[in-house]
Order: structure tokens, then C-alpha cells, then sequence
């Protein structure tokens, strides 16, 4: 006899007397339209019957398991349901048919608070119903003892090998997975592995396409669900290999057959210090582990099968910035180059999450599939999955009642797995007290409610929906609901574009401040629910620290001087931070404080700096890739007036603040050319070095170099390149017209005795004479003109100076220097008027050596216009890069702490990816030296 039937018959003559003259009832499974299962089969209410139980079962034409069969076995069938004590289904039971004072017993997805289920266990304890969890029943260590885990791995792993086949087709590749059908159409699990032995004999016989190379399928857990999918698995000819043999044959493995490795925790998880494994420290400890599979096994991986139980505190396996790496294009020189044969995206090519978490172990796998839709494609560049089998990505099946793709024989496994708990549940009454049943361990601790509240083992329950409300009590506008917020610091030029972007998500709740109030309501009313305030954080930094309190990401368009004072605000606060402006030393000495925080510091991320890094840092990975080294790179970005707009002396017009182009023409700059480094002292004489441009020939073009640009040779990780620079573009003439602005004293950043805010008013033309050295502005005016031209050594200078208008006698702003003075006039005199647009024009020079020694110089060109009607082409250029990360931030698709820079894949290609949908377009141009 077998053990589990002697086992049973013990059972059966220990509560004889207690079962005899019960009730209990099988309920019809209403909660998806494809639950066929049942709790218990036939044989199951048989065995019930003879141990005198009555069962009703309620009528359906759904559940597999036809209703003549309950009959047969003896059972009652009718609707009625409510003379039964105890009352036995498999999913969530709708409120209004809750009986009360009964026992149900059925999978309530309430134990983790789960908040779409709450209004049932409400119901449940107002109903005094006594409610047991299957997930529940564990043994002593933990295990669940219930479960329909192994047809769960059988359905999965049948399930992800028929889409495996249509994913390899959509991308080229006809494979005997084609032949594999989804599990819910075989009428068993046998027909199903009949058909996979079936295109395991064609894999055998040479039949995969050798362009794909070795399939490797990792199993992560060794479980009932791991080894029902690794059953159906070994159907196929196959190969197991240890987890540190998965790189070599995923790389020189035979395509005649699959390769499996089963994961273990002891092989991917260790502690965060020291490393190890131990299996007491980790059930206790969780949080001192980290997971290494992203890293040690994703990588080597074709499928994976998900088949484990993921707790909150317990590291991910695969996380969203996880994804974008593995994700990435790859240069795999195991596959052999045929023609015709196009190359697989990327080593991974679907993922059976059976554990079906959404959130959980595998992060980006945000919502379940569905049998009616059991795949999506996941693009991790954009965060989006979509239910197509064609594009990029991974495929992705998680549905979360697999089982009942095989109902029957789950229905067998389960009922007998239940059918000794069924025992002690049925001789129970939900009117009494709890404690009036000596229950076994197992069904003690598997109910939830009893007597009308939560048991002693579930009373967390509580306190974790009063922290979700807590945490739902979000900032609210009218009745939407609002998950983050983002404060925004400055509501200049490029604030609309971020705004508009970020406020497209209807969760986000977006504050916009400013010293200029007038500024940031204009901003806010453009857009529903946008707050504005007052915000001066130069001259009051105690109230930073309320406002950024307030919110979940900062975003600051504030002058670079500032971001050291809001980043020390955010470390306090541990907010995250974004920026466009370049890095300074004083934010970069914070990585740590940042990284201890737990908070991200991300710079660099507008259009100079910003996208010029985002199309640089991609054209070399793709060099990389194809083994070519860069020999020379050179790189120019400029925002400029449309060429119809920029008739003027200076020939550009201001779309921001003025005062930081002014300053920068005094800036020093050091370039690599040709080996040696160049540098250039600052003051002025960086002007003295442009040179003429004709990359786009209809163009008058000019450059000039832009900061410390060998500092690029490791950032961008070219160190072999000779020559490094990162300049300045302007229209032909600007450098010039700029010098006569030096020379005249008109960029000094310091404090002017004749430029006190209290002194007397003066004139633009006395201003110019004073600077001059001229006693008083009382001169004949060719005369002026005369000595302005000789103290800029050209005629052409003074008269760009008189052309914008500072020989008039209209009275000056004055702003304490000749600089922030100038930096005001022009912002009034040089914005662009209602019908203007602006010009973008970022080019990349890069000269490349390839294994065969040739030269080739390729060339990435931008040009973008602004639209008159919206927004200019420097806003959006810069908002939206800072928006997109903003959001990437907020999403988990940025994870990395302490200060960055956006220079890692997982960072700019998914930025670059979500630019060009919102409308940036770059061209290549490429010529052989």
C-alpha cells in the first residue's frame, strides 16, 4: 500500500466519528472565464462520501471535470450551496455570494494586503466567516504543502517553448518550436510533451538554424513548479550544465540540442560585505544579500523559467536597469554569419515568469499576461511592453493561473495534496471559537480570519493597508490621484517643454518654483494641477528644505553655482536630483554623502551637455562592438538663431540668460590635438582661437573649444585617441564682434564703481566713453566712433557696437558689473521676437581604425529647428532629456546611487530611444581616409 493511502485511511479512521453527517460544497469557479479547475476531483469526493461527508458540488459546464462525474462519485449537485459548514473553490469568492458563518476555504490573495481584494476579507469578518488560505498550509520549514506548483512549471514551460517559436519566426527564424501549441490545447499534459518530443527529434536531427546558436534554458529554484517545467523540458534533447559551465555553452554548445542549468540561491546570492551563502542567515536576513544573476548567469541565458517565491525584502533577480543591459544589442562572435540569416537581437529571448509577481523577482514585469494574451514584448529601452511578437525585446509570459491551462490533472494533483488538510478543515464550525479546535499545525496556520477578525499569525494584515493608505494619501488635484511628485527649480526657457512632458503622466503631481513668481504662475497655468510658489535659494536656503521635502525627484534649471546647494538640500532630504549643467567639483565631492542617502545625482543630462553625450557614447559602443578604435574625436554644438533670425552683430540671439554664453567666451579650455595637450588661458583669448567650420557647407559656420575636454579621453573610454575636443558653434563673425565686447570692458564679471544700483543714472554712450578712458561723453559723435574703432583695432567691432545700440543715450539698467549689465540689456534686446525660431546643430567628428587598418571618418550631424507656435529648439533639446530621466527615475529604471553622469547604457540608450519617438533626428555621414 502506498504511504499517502495509509496515510489517509488513518486519517479517515481518526475523525470518522467527527465527519460523519458534515457538509461541504465545491463551488463553481466564476472568477476567470478560464478556470476550469476544481479543489477536489471525483475520486477525491468519493473517498468524502464513503467517510459518510456529504458534498454538494454546484452545477457548471465550465470546470473541466464534467458534473456527471460528481454525480457518479455520489455527489449532490445543486445551486443551493448554504447547508454546507465548510465550502471549498480555488479563487477570490465575489462579496455577494459569501455565505455567512460558513468556512471557505480557497486562494484569497489577501496576504499580502493586496489592495484589490481587501473589500472581500472585509465582507469575510462582517459575514463572521472563518477564511483558510491554501498558500498558507506550510510544513515546519515553510513549504507550502497545497499547491498546483507542478502543473504550473508543466503549462509554463509549454507555454514559453510554443512562443519561443513564434518569437525566432517573427525575428527570421523558422524553428520545430513552431510545431508546439499553447497548454490549453492538448487535452493533456501528455499530448503536449508528445508534440515537444516531436520537434525535440527534428532539434536532434539538425533542424534549428545554426545563426541562433546554443539555446540555454535557465531553472531558477529546484521546487515542484522548477521541476514540472524541467520535466516537459527534458523531452527535448538536452544537456545539463553548472551554473559557471553556462558561458562556455552558450557560446561553443551544439545547436542539436538545449542546454538547462538549474539556479540555486546558494549559486547567485551573497552577502553584500563579505560574500558567501548561508541559508539560516538569509531565511532571517534577507536584506544583507545581494543577487548576482543579472550579472553571473542573465548574460548566458536564452530562456529563463522563473519558478520562485519572491518576498519583499529579498534582492530581485532581474531588475529594470538590469534589463537594459542585458537587453543591448551584442556583437556574439559564437554565431556563425550566413547569408540570409538575420542575427538574434540579443543572447535572451524570453522569460516564463511562473511565479507571475508583477514587480517581484523579475521588476519590469509590471502586469500578468493572460491566457487570452499569454506574451508581451518587453523593450526595455523604452520600459513598454507591447503584445506583438515582432520588435525589440524580450518575450515575456506570466500568466498567474497557469494551471488551469491543464485543468484536469491539476485538479487530480491538488485535490490529493488537500485531500488529508480537507479532513481536519471539514470538522470544523465557523461559529465557534477558534481556539475550541485543536486543529493540526498546517490548517492552524492557515486561517486568516476567524469569529469575525484577523487570527494572531495575520494581524499584520492591518497594519499594512493602514500604511497603504498612508502612503495613498497623495497630493491631489480634483480627484486624480497622485503617486510622485516633482519639484522643478527655475521656470525659464526650457522649463515648458520638461513640464509639458512630465505632466503627460497622470500620476505625477508637478511643483514649479522660482524667484520670479510672475514666471512660474505663467508656467502652471499652462498645465492642469501644476502648483507654482515663490523660491529664492540664494538668499533663502533655510526654506529648501521644506519645498524639497515635498517631493520625490528635484529637477533643477538653476545656474550650475547653485546645484551644490540643492544638492546638499536633497542629500539631507534623501530626494533624488537631476541637472542639465556640466558637473561641478563641489556636486562631485558629494558621491558619497549622496550614495550613503540612497538618492541618485544625475548631471549632464540636457542637450550640451546631454544628448551630444547620449549620440557619442552610442556610436562608440557600436564600434566597440564591430572591434574598431577610435582615433580622433571632435565634437561641436551650438544653439543659434535661424539663419532668417540672425541678422544682427553678434549674429545669435539669447533663448536663455545671457550671462552664462557671455561668460564662457572668458573661459579656459584644454584639448587633446594630435597627441599634445592644448591649452588656452582664460580672459578673452578663447575667442582668439576659432577656426571656420564647412561640415554643413550652406552654413557660415564657426567653433571655438569648450572647457576641459580631455577630460573625455576616460569618461567616453577612448584613451587611444589622439586628438579630443568638444567645442562651441556660432555663426561666422560672432567670435569677432565678442572680442570688441572684451576689449571695451563690456564682459568684465567684476564690480564697476559707475554701475552701483545708488549712483547716478547714466547712458549707454557715457558708459562706452567711461570705458573708454574719455573724461566726460560730451564728444562729437564720428569722433567717438573714431576711438571706439581704435581701441578694438577694427572698424567692423565699432560698429557692431553701435549697431547694438550702446552709443545711444538711453539710460542703463545697471546690474553692479559690465557683464551681468550687458547680460540684461541683451536679453531685452537680442530675444527672439513672436515669429522667430531657433537652430540646433550638433556635430560629431570621429575618425576610426578598423581591425584592417583602413580609416574611416563618420560623421553624426543633428539639426533641429524650433517651431514658432511651441516650443524652441534649445527648450525642448533640454527639457525633454531632463523630463525622460526625471521619469526613468521616479519608473526604478535608474537605480544607481551617489552622482552620475549619463553614461552607462542602461542610462542614455534608453534616453535616446524616447527622444527620437518625441521627434530628434540625426543623420550619419561617412567617408573612407
Amino acid at each position: 500500500m502506498y504511504p499517502r493511502m495509509s496515510k489517509e485511511k488513518e486519517l479517515l479512521k481518526k475523525y470518522e466519528h467527527m465527519l460523519r453527517g458534515k457538509v461541504i460544497a465545491i463551488r463553481r469557479e466564476d472568477q476567470s472565464v478560464w478556470e476550469r479547475r476544481a479543489p477536489m476531483a471525483p475520486t477525491n469526493v468519493r473517498r468524502l462520501i464513503r467517510a459518510g461527508v456529504k458534498v454538494i458540488v454546484q452545477p457548471s459546464n465550465r470546470r473541466a471535470y464534467q458534473t456527471s462525474k460528481y454525480l457518479a462519485a455520489g455527489a449532490s449537485i445543486q445551486e443551493d450551496i448554504s447547508s454546507a459548514s465548510v465550502i471549498f473553490g480555488v479563487k477570490q469568492v465575489p462579496i455577494d455570494q459569501l455565505i455567512p458563518n460558513k468556512t471557505y476555504c480557497f486562494f484569497s490573495h489577501t496576504i499580502k494586503a493586496q489592495e484589490s481584494n481587501m473589500p472581500m476579507l472585509d465582507a469575510i469578518m462582517r459575514k463572521n466567516i472563518r477564511l483558510l488560505d491554501y498558500e498558507k498550509l506550510t510544513d515546519d520549514y515553510g513549504q507550502r504543502l497545497v499547491a498546483f506548483g507542478k502543473y504550473a512549471g508543466v503549462a509554463g514551460m509549454v507555454n514559453i517553448l510554443h512562443g519561443l517559436g513564434l518569437r525566432l519566426l517573427a525575428l527570421g527564424h523558422h524553428t520545430p518550436f513552431m510545431h508546439i501549441g499553447p497548454a490549453h490545447n492538448y487535452r493533456d499534459s501528455g499530448m503536449a510533451r508528445q508534440a515537444i518530443r516531436e520537434a525535440g527529434y527534428e532539434i536532434a536531427l539538425g533542424a534549428m538554424p545554426k545563426s541562433i546558436g546554443p539555446l540555454t534554458f535557465v531553472f531558477t529554484g529546484s521546487g515542484n513548479v522548477s521541476q514540472g517545467g524541467q520535466e516537459v523540458f527534458q523531452e527535448l534533447p538536452h544537456e545539463y550544465v553548472p551554473p559557471e559551465m553556462l558561458r562556455k555553452v552558450a557560446e561553443h554548445g551544439d545547436t542539436t540540442k538545449m542546454y538547462a542549468c538549474e539556479v540555486r540561491r546558494r549559486h547567485h546570492l551573497e552577502r553584500k560585505e563579505i560574500g558567501g551563502f548561508e541559508a539560516e542567515e538569509y531565511d532571517q536576513c534577507p536584506d544583507r544579500y545581494i543577487s548576482t544573476f543579472s550579472k553571473k548567469i542573465a548574460p548566458y541565458a536564452s530562456v529563463i523559467i522563473n519558478c520562485i517565491y519572491w518576498a519583499v525584502d529579498s534582492p530581485k533577480l532581474l531588475t529594470i536597469p538590469d534589463a537594459k543591459n542585458l537587453l543591448r544589442p551584442a556583437y556574439t562572435p559564437w554565431l556563425p554569419i550566413s547569408v540570409g540569416a538575420p542575427a538574434l537581437p540579443h543572447r535572451m529571448l524570453a522569460i516564463c515568469d511562473i511565479s507571475a509577481d508583477p514587480g517581484g523577482s523579475i521588476e519590469f514585469m509590471n502586469e500578468c499576461t493572460t491566457i487570452d494574451t499569454p506574451f508581451c514584448l518587453y523593450d526595455a529601452d523604452r520600459n513598454k511592453d507591447t503584445k506583438s511578437f515582432k520588435g525589440t525585446g524580450v518575450l515575456v509570459c506570466s500568466i498567474d493561473n497557469m494551471p488551469t491551462q491543464l485543468p484536469r490533472e491539476s485538479t487530480d494533483f491538488f485535490g490529493d495534496l488537500l485531500f488529508p488538510y480537507a479532513l481536519d478543515i471539514i470538522r470544523s464550525d465557523a461559529k465557534k471559537p477558534l481556539e475550541e479546535h485543536k486543529f493540526t499545525p498546517a490548517v492552524h496556520g492557515a486561517i486568516i480570519v476567524s469569529n469575525g477578525q484577523l487570527t494572531p499569525n495575520f494581524q499584520y494584515i492591518q497594519e499594512l493597508r493602514l500604511q497603504n493608505v498612508t502612503r495613498n494619501r497623495h497630493k491631489e488635484d480634483g480627484n486624480i490621484m497622485k503617486s510622485h511628485t516633482v519639484l522643478v527649480l527655475g521656470a525659464g526657457y526650457v522649463s515648458s517643454p520638461m513640464v509639458e512632458y512630465l505632466h503627460r503622466d497622470q500620476n505625477l503631481y508637478i511643483i514649479v518654483g522660482s524667484q520670479f513668481k510672475d514666471e512660474a504662475d505663467t508656467l502652471a497655468s499652462k498645465y492642469s494641477g501644476v502648483e507654482s510658489l515663490f523660491i529664492n535659494v540664494l538668499e533663502h536656503p533655510d526654506s529648501l528644505n521644506d519645498v524639497i521635502q515635498r517631493a520625490d525627484v528635484v529637477v533643477s534649471l538653476l545656474p550650475y553655482s547653485l546645484h551644490h546647494i540643492i544638492a546638499k538640500s536633497c542629500i539631507q532630504m534623501k530626494k533624488h536630483l537631476v541637472t542639465a549643467s556640466y558637473l561641478n567639483n563641489e556636486v562631485k565631492c558629494l558621491h558619497e554623502e549622496a550614495y550613503a542617502a540612497d538618492i541618485t545625482i544625475l548631471n549632464e543630462i540636457g542637450l550640451d551637455p546631454g544628448i551630444d553625450h547620449l549620440l557619442a557614447l552610442e556610436c562608440f559602443d557600436e564600434i566597440r562592438q564591430a572591434n574598431g578604435r577610435i582615433e580622433s574625436f571632435v565634437s561641436w554644438c551650438g544653439g543659434l538663431p535661424a539663419p532668417e533670425s540672425s541678422c544682427n552683430p553678434l549674429r545669435y540671439k539669447f533663448s536663455w540668460s545671457p550671462r552664462g554664453v557671455l561668460l564662457n567666451t572668458l573661459s579656459p579650455a584644454k584639448y587633446y590635438h594630435e597627441g599634445q595637450i592644448v591649452e588656452i588661458a582664460g580672459g578673452g583669448d578663447l575667442m582668439s582661437t576659432v577656426q571656420n567650420l564647412d561640415f554643413l557647407p550652406g552654413f557660415a559656420l564657426e567653433g571655438f573649444p569648450n572647457r576641459d575636454s580631455t577630460i573625455y579621453k576616460e569618461l567616453y573610454n577612448i584613451q587611444h585617441a589622439d586628438t579630443v575636443l568638444r567645442g562651441t558653434l556660432r555663426f561666422r563673425g560672432y567670435a569677432d564682434r565678442i572680442q570688441g565686447l572684451q576689449l571695451l570692458g563690456l564682459i568684465d564679471p567684476n564690480p564697476h564703481p559707475i554701475l552701483h544700483p545708488n549712483g547716478p543714472e547714466i547712458t549707454w554712450r557715457a558708459l562706452v566713453c567711461n570705458l573708454l578712458g574719455l573724461a566726460s561723453d560730451d564728444i562729437f559723435y564720428e569722433n567717438l566712433k573714431q576711438k571706439l574703432a581704435e581701441r578694438l583695432n577694427s572698424e567692423d567691432r565699432a560698429k557692431s557696437i553701435e549697431e547694438l545700440g550702446l552709443l545711444n543715450t538711453d539710460f542703463v539698467m545697471k546690474k553692479k558689473t559690465p557683464l551681468d549689465t550687458l547680460s540684461y540689456y541683451l536679453s531685452k534686446k537680442l530675444l527672439y521676437e513672436e515669429n522667430e525660431r531657433d537652430l540646433i546643430i550638433l556635430r560629431h567628428e570621429i575618425i576610426i581604425r578598423w581591425p584592417d587598418n583602413r580609416m574611416q571618418e563618420r560623421g553624426i550631424n543633428l539639426v533641429s529647428y524650433g517651431d514658432t507656435k511651441g516650443h524652441s529648439a534649445m527648450a525642448w533639446t533640454v527639457g525633454y532629456p531632463i523630463a525622460i530621466a526625471t521619469k526613468m527615475i521616479l519608473d526604478g529604471e535608474i537605480q544607481t546611487r551617489g552622482v552620475l553622469l549619463p553614461f552607462k547604457p542602461n542610462i542614455y540608450r534608453p534616453i535616446l530611444s524616447r527622444l527620437r519617438i518625441e521627434g530628434l533626428k540625426s543623420f550619419e555621414t561617412s567617408k573612407w581616409l
